[in-house]
């Protein structure tokens, strides 16, 4: 039984993530961590392991609660679901006013928002907080995204500060907003690593499948791209990924590993989210819907005789290089894009949610510890700091210029891997969002048009205000009408 309320900071739930989160607090100063665990042997290990880091081990809630001090603060770390509403319940039963539970896990941010109004009332404080970066981020510095009240914050900042990781100086961690904004934004940070890590395989397919490159030789391409404006922790641990060779067999591993992507369900959320929110998503969601096809084997193996382009597809050896470099193009245009899409979820997130997200700050936060860090996302805190009000991201002058220069080899990509019967579904919805942006008039208007006519939906004129109505049957006059009318 701990001796004295003597830990300012604790943690429930010691698996992989928990337990390296518990080391990364209490190896900073000033940290003396309290850590339990359902299992009680899980617990025993971790300390044991690690006596360096002083641990306050309990091995019941009455004694974890009790050897903290207060402001109690813990931090669960448990799988999402009934899992962290038993914990929930367990330390709220015990807590106090002013005291703060936070919800490390990757909980579904609606979930989040209703904790929180069932907590709130007993004063306690319930913080869902986003964390990024894996176990490896866990242990020697995350990015982390709390939400929460400002109260909370001013106990929670200072220990989050303390393990967060750094960029430029600056600690990869800032309040994101009230209740469920935290979850949030770690979700459409995810939504996004989808896109990004279908882009990347996109691309590595394409040069492979155009040229008969090695992986090897492709991780030699990845790793010359990760020394210009491509520059990420994807990039770079793809570049790994396919130098390495399969033990076993002595292949390239990636031609062992059984092309079937798994997903946890934070990419699938994004996109359900985004279609309440009306934003369009479209590079995300086909990251998504890639991995779901990818798993549908028996709907695979009937479809491999369909037919396809009737001539095989290779770029001239001559024209080698240059078709790499419109991949390496199309690959960053497209990466914008993404980005563009998640920002444009989050702005609209937060208007629906009634939070203060600071796009700027967000951007800042991701550039280390998290699985999407990468150099540009300081051009993006550059272009929310220039104009907080940016309607898009794409348009921003940097943004701009990048997809304008891209463009071009972008196309000549996704017009050779449609010829060819390649698949590169983020490419393409990527262009073809772009090109729905800076269209001038869009074949919507049929839509409105068909709309009307099967269901009275109305429409609104070019030429002037109000809503209208096309009496379709008998004289096809027009009336006005209101939205309610109908």
């Amino acid at each position: 039984m701990p001796a004295s309320a003597s830990a300012n900071i604790g943690v429930v739930g010691l698996a992989v993530m928990g337990s390296n989160l518990a080391r990364n607090l209490a190896s900073r100063e000033g940290n003396t961590v309290a850590v339990f665990n359902r299992s009680p042997e899980r617990t025993r290990t971790l300390v044991d392991e690690h006596p360096e880091a002083g641990f306050v081990a309990s091995e019941s809630y009455d004694d974890f609660v009790a050897s903290l001090a207060k402001p109690r603060t813990a931090i669960i770390m448990v799988q999402a679901g009934k899992g962290t509403d038993a914990v929930i319940s367990e330390l709220a039963s015990r807590f106090e006013p002013g005291d703060i539970i936070v919800d490390g896990g990757n909980a579904n941010f609606h979930d989040t928002i209703r904790r929180e109004a069932e907590i709130s009332p007993t004063g306690i404080h319930f913080v869902g907080t986003g964390i990024s970066g894996g176990e490896e981020g866990a242990l020697n510095g995350p990015s982390i995204m709390p939400g929460g009240s400002a109260e909370s914050y001013e106990t929670l900042g200072p220990i989050l500060a303390s393990i967060a990781a750094i960029a430029e100086g600056e600690p990869c961690v800032t309040h994101v907003g009230t209740d469920g904004a935290g979850h949030f934004v770690k979700m459409v940070h995810n939504g996004i690593e989808y896109a990004d890590m279908q882009l990347i395989a996109e691309a590595y397919d394409l040069i492979r499948q155009g040229t008969g490159k090695s992986p090897a030789e492709i991780a030699d391409i990845f790793a010359e791209w990760n020394t210009g404006e491509l520059e990420s922790y994807l990039i770079e641990i793809t570049a790994e990924v396919l130098r390495q060779v399969d033990a076993a067999t002595g292949q390239p591993l990636v031609d062992v590993i059984l092309d079937e992507a798994g997903a946890k369900g934070t990419g699938a959320w994004t996109v359900q989210n985004a279609l309440d929110l009306g934003v369009p998503t479209s590079g995300i969601a086909e990251a998504v819907f890639a991995r779901s096809l990818s798993s549908k084997r028996a709907q695979r193996e009937a479809s491999v005789d369909l037919p396809g382009p009737s001539t095989t597809w290779a770029v001239d050896a001559a024209d080698a290089d240059a078709f790499i470099e419109d991949v390496r193009q199309a690959l960053y245009a497209s990466k914008i894009i993404a980005y563009s899409q998640g920002f444009d979820e989050i702005i609209a997130g937060a208007e629906q949610f009634g939070w203060d997200v600071k796009k700027g700050d967000i951007a800042k936060i991701w550039r280390a510890g998290c699985i999407i860090r990468a150099r540009f996302l300081n051009r993006i805190a550059e272009a929310y700091a220039d104009d907080p009000s940016l309607v898009v991201l794409v348009v921003a002058p940097y943004f701009r210029d990048a997809v304008a220069g891209a463009q071009e080899s972008w196309r000549r990509v996704v017009a050779a891997s449609a010829a060819s019967g390649i698949p590169t579904p983020a490419f393409s919805s990527s262009l073809a969002y772009y090109d729905g942006l800076r269209a001038p008039r869009l074949p919507a208007a049929l839509v409105q048009g068909q709309r009307d006519f099967f269901g009275a939906h109305t429409y609104k004129r070019v030429d002037k205000p109000g809503v209208f109505h096309t009496l379709w049957s008998g004289d096809r006059s027009e009336i006005e009408t209101t939205p309610s009318s109908h």
